[in-house]
């Protein structure tokens, strides 16, 4: 079993004597927090790994301990056939200890800002594992695979959801994090009792806040962040330049939270860039890093003291440890509590940012009763002549493309909550396959379904389509499953990616290239042979055809329906036809059978490449970089 005289042998600069130091620590760390199996140094098990109902009444912090950490990245340089890959260090041979409230700062004026945070994110398993060796103890024993899933974590950036309140923001994080075995009402009150403990009594029922609604102020947004992470009580709690955005007066609010936090037993460690010296005065204990090496660890208040009565070129030297490093692996993500759960929880955060966000609600909504209304009275009724041929197959056309192009913000899903998916996944959450599905459910569906219903009620009417109740329930059917098509497609594009203008870009360059070969613009029969298999990947070509053998078979044009027969297969002479007399005539023309196949193999083609682009997006989403 691991002993405080183990965990001393790691404190490698600085004037850090841990008995000293903080004995309360040392005692409590001895009798609570040291837990593990096994009989020999290291080879223990960490066993706080689920929160238990006795573990969230009583806060006990771990002493983090590392020794021996290297990380580096490779980079590369020069034009593109002649790249050079260069390894540059971020971090070597550092090594304290720390327990109760740490500040990790970098030396003063450094460009390298890197390098703090490279060392927060690997103390709570949160960076990369490739370039990464050393050895991180928690409570004596070797950090666990899912660490980053038992600690907490919060990052610099925001990552709550804007538009559920703060009370709703932690229930979500206490139902997903805390098991089954803690029963919903014991979530509720640890909820209740955390927004005490943060002082958010005043704004419990208060929207987080998004660009379009009013919101809390920067300081109780931050304490939002922090109680999802204090909701299963972490033996340690990391935080990434907490006073980010917050002015003098609240970021001072927010450290001395902090350090009230620490005193009842946490472990608090946290980056933080010139802090001013009434922030100073909080710290327990301070670790400065310069050059990839740490400079000092101990007390705080000591740190002056020591820094005039050493030169810092020794203290480079006494960064160097003589113990080789050990390749780490921290992949591991464990969760508390099933699939079923976590999708129910995620489908409903997503059902009500949908309907608490105007902008992609009822925006939408409008936009599609507005459009439905003009193209309805362009072509509003059209005629059984020559002239009615052109006006369908042109509103048809119109309607495919406007399918497609109203699917583009989709893909702002993906990136739009990207930081959050990410942090959230991390930390055990949930699982992709939850996360995916509950936006599929949530979002993808509500969104992409009602306006094709709504287009297709107001549209198909005013053109004055066949009033067959078959036709129109086909004709919505296929706006529907275009839009899904269409979204999916952008879905695939989109998922992994972090700027949206640039995923723009390239589903609108898709979607060009593919109204070419939707059957309008050219005349498909007429392609080269080489170019003619393009039309396969056509989104809108699958639609357009579904929708002409739907709304054209069955109809005359030359007001004598003796003078011609209904036919069932395209022949070489129907399609010569100077003065086109039937919907089939100009479907044969096309290169379009005039049977009911023809319109079904068109949905069926469209259900496979919603499939297919769905899956792509899933694995994207399922392996692309979590760590940083």
């Amino acid at each position: 079993m691991g002993t405080v005289e183990n965990i001393k042998d790691f404190v490698i600069v600085g004037p850090v004597d841990f008995s000293v130091h903080d004995k309360d620590a040392v005692a409590g760390m001895s009798n609570n927090s040291m837990r593990s199996v096994g009989g020999e140094e290291g080879t223990g098990t960490f066993l706080r790994s689920v929160p238990t109902r006795e573990s969230l009444r009583s806060p006990r912090g771990s002493v983090v301990s590392f020794h021996n950490i290297q990380y580096s990245i490779k980079q590369s340089y020069g034009l593109p056939c002649k790249r050079t890959m260069v390894e540059k260090k971020i971090l070597h041979n550092a090594g304290p200890v720390a327990y109760g409230f740490v500040a990790v700062l970098n030396k003063s004026g450094s460009s390298d800002s890197l390098l703090v945070h490279s060392l927060l994110d690997v103390l709570a398993a949160r960076k990369d594992p490739a370039g990464l060796s050393g050895e991180v103890l928690i409570d004596g024993i070797p950090q666990p695979p899912n660490f980053k899933c038992i600690s907490g974590y919060v990052v610099q950036d925001d990552v709550v959801m804007g538009t559920l309140t703060v009370r709703e923001n932690l229930l979500f994080s206490a139902a997903l994090r805390l098991p089954s075995s803690i029963s919903f009402h014991e979530k509720e009150e640890r909820v209740t009792q955390i927004i005490s403990e943060l002082g958010l009594n005043k704004v419990a029922d208060a929207k987080v806040g998004t660009e379009l609604i009013r919101g809390v102020s920067g300081g109780e947004r931050k304490r939002t962040n922090i109680g999802m992470e204090l909701i299963t009580e972490p033996p340690v709690l990391f935080l990434d330049e907490p006073t980010t955005g917050l002015d003098a007066s609240t970021d001072n609010a927010v450290l001395i939270l902090l350090k009230k936090l620490s005193r009842r037993g946490r472990t608090i460690i946290f980056s933080i860039h010139q802090p001013r010296y009434s922030i100073f005065k909080l710290f327990d204990s301070l670790t400065l890093l310069a050059l990839g090496k740490v400079l000092y660890h101990g007390p705080a208040k000591e740190a002056l003291e020591y820094f005039r009565s050493v030169g810092e070129s020794s203290l480079l030297e006494n960064g160097q440890g003589s113990r080789q490093g050990k390749s780490r692996s921290t992949n591991q993500v464990t969760y508390a509590n099933g699939f079923f759960t976590q999708l129910y929880w995620v489908s409903q955060r997503s059902l009500k940012n949908l309907i608490r966000n105007p902008q992609a609600s009822v925006a939408q909504v409008l936009v599609t009763i507005v459009l439905a209304l003009i193209v309805g009275a362009i072509f509003f009724g059209v005629k059984l002549d020559q002239s009615g041929i052109q006006n369908r197959v042109g509103s048809l056309f119109f309607v495919t493309t406007n399918q497609c192009f109203s699917s583009v913000s989709a893909i702002e899903l993906f990136i739009r909550d990207k930081k959050l998916f990410v942090h959230q996944y991390t930390s055990g959450y949930y699982r992709v396959s939850a996360y995916f599905l509950a936006l599929m459910i949530g979002d993808l569906l509500p969104m992409r379904t009602m306006p094709a219903i709504i287009f297709s009620c107001i549209s198909y009417w005013m053109i004055g389509y066949q009033a067959v109740a078959g036709r129109f329930f086909f004709f919505m059917l296929t706006l529907m499953l275009l839009s899904y098509t269409a979204t999916s497609m952008a879905l695939a594009i989109s998922a992994g990616m972090n700027v949206v203008a640039i995923a723009n870009l390239l589903i609108t360059i898709c979607f060009v290239f593919m109204l070419i070969f939707s059957g309008l613009l050219v005349n498909l029969p007429s392609v080269m042979g080489w170019l003619n298999w393009l039309q396969y990947f056509s989104i809108p070509r699958y639609g357009l055809t579904a929708l002409e053998v739907n709304e054209f078979r069955d109809l005359i044009f030359c007001g004598n329906k003796t003078d011609t027969m209904v036919l069932q297969k395209c022949s070489s002479s129907t399609a010569e036809f100077e003065k086109m007399c039937s919907g089939e005539d100009y479907l044969c023309s096309q290169g379009i059978e005039p049977t009911n196949w023809a319109m079904w193999e068109n949905i069926v083609a469209l259900i496979c490449m919603t499939v297919l682009f769905l899956l792509i997006a899933y694995g994207k989403l399922r392996f692309m970089k979590k760590f940083t």
